[in-house]
């Protein structure tokens, strides 16, 4: 079975050498997020909500983060493990990590534009606090007291200035480093340098060490700052694992796509989707369900009224609804679709589980990031009258501008993988490892 592998991988350029037929797809990719942002705004101005079309603005650009935080880390773990199997669809990985280049411009913007101005995009004062209430402790202090004291022991950290610096700090990372082990690896396909195999996996171990910092205190900044007096020491855990899910589905239905439009034949086979299956099922279904499950045991049994709020905010209403939603599609359907090897070799149902598992994705992601904490929880002495005081709380799920910013952020992410890819080689042809990816075939 090796033997043949090797016999019927097209390594011919048409296969491997990115053409006209990536460049077609990147613009019309741009074409589709062009349109589809400016529609969202001529809704937005004309819904004339500032506060739902910023926070839907930053949950769709978190869900477009994770799907580059998850191939940057790909990435990194290929290089420090020295996975041969991996070198078929790495360069598929590098290119959809190297868009952190520019996605740090949906975040950086807006927020040093409100910075700035103290002005929200319709012209009102509201200023960072118009997403983070902790930007405006005084507000915050004479609408929760309780909470404003929390929040007040935390500005050292919790402060406009500090929030945008850590912010600069993060995307600088993510951006050089992703761009490096591009443009190393692009490098190799031109010298064959094997000592630039070398280079990268050693530069991979302090690059993994500060993605999970910066990863970590990004979704501590930009998500769980949201409640600024809730905490959850697992909170950063849960996020990588949400952005592993994202990120190796959108590697695996990147690769598919490819090898549809003719690239890559013969080089990916069952054997490397069957990997990448794994990385999906393992990361972004078991171990996401295993750190959501503890984090919220932990806090429920707990039982301290500054933790368990949080949750509480995602169990009334129509939220209760999307909780139960999360376990059955993020976990319970997924975890049993994909534990059969065949569900992850045949190219249709990966695909079908590969898009499945993004939507969820985002749908956690909306989870996170829209519900809020009620002020007035202290005044309710049962969990019954909360309920019943919140029970028509809706999920804004059916605002279009969450499906036009997505589906413009997408468009976007998608037109500037398949232009990077289109302007070289696909695969990393020239990678010492490359007969054994191969060769490569699952016990």
């Amino acid at each position: 079975m090796s033997a043949t592998l090797t016999q019927v991988a097209d390594l011919s350029d048409r296969s491997i050498i990115g053409d006209a037929r990536l460049t077609s797809v990147s613009r019309s990719a741009y074409a589709i997020g062009v349109v589809a942002l400016a529609v969202a705004f001529l809704v937005a101005w004309k819904q004339q909500d500032a506060h739902a079309f910023a926070m839907s603005w930053l949950q769709n650009a978190i869900f477009i983060l994770t799907l580059a935080l998850g191939a940057f880390f790909f990435t990194l773990l290929q290089h420090i493990t020295g996975a041969g199997w991996a070198i078929a669809v790495r360069r598929v990985a590098e290119a959809q990590a190297a868009n952190l280049q520019w996605i740090g411009l949906l975040f950086l913007v807006p927020m040093f534009w409100l910075v700035a101005t103290d002005r929200d995009w319709a012209g009102h004062g509201h200023g960072l606090a118009l997403v983070w209430p902790w930007a405006d402790l005084a507000h915050l202090s004479a609408e929760a007291p309780a909470e404003g004291a929390i929040v007040t022991a935390k500005s050292a950290f919790l402060n406009p200035t500090f929030f945008m610096i850590r912010a600069c700090v993060y995307f600088a990372f993510w951006a050089l480093a992703a761009g490096w082990f591009f443009r190393t690896s692009r490098a190799q396909d031109h010298s064959g340098d094997e000592g630039l195999s070398k280079k990268m996996r050693f530069a991979a171990a302090p690059a993994l060490i500060l993605f999970a910092l910066t990863s970590t205190f990004a979704a501590f900044d930009w998500i769980m700052s949201l409640s600024p007096a809730w905490f959850s020491t697992m909170f950063g855990i849960y996020f990588f694992a949400g952005l592993c899910a994202s990120g190796f589905s959108a590697i695996a239905i990147a690769c598919l796509r490819l090898q549809a439009r003719g690239y890559l034949r013969g080089v990916i086979t069952s054997e490397h989707y069957q990997d990448l299956g794994k990385m999906i099922w393992a990361f972004g279904i078991v171990f996401w369900a295993y750190i959501a499950f503890s984090q919220y045991m932990l806090i429920w049994y707990g039982n301290l009224p500054e933790e368990t709020v949080w949750f509480v905010a995602r169990q009334v209403g129509d939220w209760s609804a999307v909780s139960v939603a999360l376990i059955l599609g993020h976990f319970i359907f997924p975890f049993l679709f994909f534990v059969s090897r065949w569900t992850k070799r045949w190219r249709t149902t990966l695909l079908v589980g590969a898009l499945w598992m993004l939507a969820f994705a985002w749908i956690d992601i909306y989870w996170l990031v829209m519900p809020v904490v009620p002020h007035d929880i202290a005044t309710f002495t049962t969990y019954d009258q909360l309920a019943l005081a919140y029970e028509h709380t809706s999920t804004g799920l059916s605002n279009p501008v969450n499906y036009l910013l997505l589906a413009g952020f997408v468009s976007l992410f998608i037109g500037s993988t398949a232009g990077r890819l289109s302007s070289g080689a696909v695969l990393c042809r020239r990678d010492p490892r490359l007969e054994e990816s191969l060769r490569f075939e699952n016990i």
